[in-house]
């Protein structure tokens, strides 16, 4: 009787092999360089040749960037390359502030930062007030903040988080690197009003109804 075992098929190379890392690293950079908002790794690889290790290419990357003008810094799940820290002062001068937002929306901003995933009632809850549907529009709006899943409650409320834009913007990687009660203070960030729920008086700019049905979102700088 005849063998008729097949004969083993020997494994070869793949027809294209991934470019050296130095070319996988200026691809990353070119990517970086011309997107507008920070960029996956997973979004680098789906653009990349087969085989390319974004992940590889982006800790070259950084190290050369390490001590250079721009860095590339991680902004949540994705990189981007930003002014180095020490060197913003240089575009100051590019920056022009026209407007700021309002009381009531910088308190709403800075608890579903600390706060997040928080619901609207949670938000009215820690200020004390209700919150106008304009505020959460506006904010939803500048790509600040986003709706979160809903809460296993009844009525199943939906929650607000911060997005990357966000996270992008303030300089942050996650919301954890937020800065803490002391630093706010330090910077004149946060008063010494006591919390939700203590019984003082309030203060005439601490009025509930300024919030209720507020129109004006933004007010004009002063001088």
């Amino acid at each position: 009787m005849t063998d008729q075992t097949p004969p083993q098929v020997e494994e070869t190379d793949p027809l294209f092999e991934a470019p050296p890392m130095a070319e996988q690293e200026r691809m990353v950079e070119a990517i970086l360089f011309a997107s507008a908002e920070p960029v996956t790794e997973a979004d680098m690889n789906a653009r990349m040749p087969h085989g390319c290790d974004a992940a590889a290419a982006i800790a070259l990357l950084r190290s050369r960037y390490e001590n250079r003008g721009v860095r590339v810094v991680k902004v949540g799940e994705a990189w981007a390359i930003r002014t180095a820290p020490d060197l913003g002062h240089l575009l100051q001068k590019e920056t022009v502030e026209t407007r700021k937002l309002s009381r009531a929306a910088i308190e709403t901003l800075a608890i579903i930062a600390y706060h997040q995933p928080v619901t609207r009632a949670e938000i009215e809850e820690i200020r004390g007030v209700s919150v106008s549907r304009g505020t959460i529009d506006l904010l939803i709006e500048m790509e600040w903040i986003r709706f979160g899943r809903r809460r296993m409650t009844p009525g199943r409320p939906v929650t607000f988080v911060v997005t990357p834009s966000f996270l992008d913007h303030f300089g942050l990687e996650t919301a954890r690197d937020l800065p803490g009660l002391k630093e706010l203070r330090a910077a004149g960030l946060l008063d010494n009003r006591p919390p939700p729920g203590f019984d003082a008086p309030l203060d005439d700019e601490d009025e509930p109804q300024d919030d209720e049905g507020q129109s004006d979102m933004f007010e004009e700088d002063e001088g």
